[in-house]
């Protein structure tokens, strides 16, 4: 099964919230100039990552001082389901 047959099942907003303790913007080690939010767990795990300009095209034009809360917003409600493996 390719990954393009595969739906990327997302955690529940209340599970995401319970489960994530901070969404960190950091430098992309494999690409230089490039930026990704990684997602960490209460214990300071990596959980996964975001492409940030991917995240702020879905996001939309929001103003500075809302755009923290609605990039988290966003990703609590994409967290994929396989961070729980």
């Amino acid at each position: 099964m390719s990954t393009d047959d595969e739906e990327i099942r997302y955690l529940p907003y209340e599970e995401a919230v319970k489960i994530v303790s901070a969404i960190q913007e950091e430098e992309d080690i494999e690409q230089p100039n490039h930026r990704i939010l990684t997602v960490y767990d209460q214990k300071d795990v990596e959980l996964c990552w975001f492409d940030f300009d991917e995240v702020m095209a879905a996001v939309g034009p929001v103003s500075k001082e809302n755009e923290k809360e609605m990039v988290s917003d966003y990703i609590l409600h994409h967290l994929p389901d396989w961070i729980l493996d």
